[in-house]
């Protein structure tokens, strides 16, 4: 059985999301789960960004409208439906 080394529980549960990565706008997502260290976040191959690359991410929906804090990212995993993301500040 493999050892699981992650520093934060994972809690499943479905945000809405805005994402930036690009020039090209904002790009909408669900997450799949989250810990106080980063997301996971469901995203069409087509339009997925790379290990490595740093992404803003706001939760929508929840209260703050416009104003909802953007949180900055880096993408450290990439699976078949989607990124997992750190938390940077």
């Amino acid at each position: 059985m493999e050892e699981n080394k992650r520093k934060y529980p994972r809690v499943r549960i479905p945000l809405n999301v805005s994402l930036v990565f690009s020039e090209e706008g904002n790009v909408y997502s669900v997450t799949r789960d989250i810990s106080d260290g980063g997301i996971f976040l469901l995203l069409d191959q087509a339009v997925m960004p790379e290990i490595g690359d740093f992404v803003k991410v706001q939760v929508q929906g929840m209260g703050g409208g416009e104003s909802a804090p953007w949180v900055r990212m880096e993408v450290v995993r990439t699976e078949s439906d989607g990124v997992g993301l750190m938390i940077i500040d």
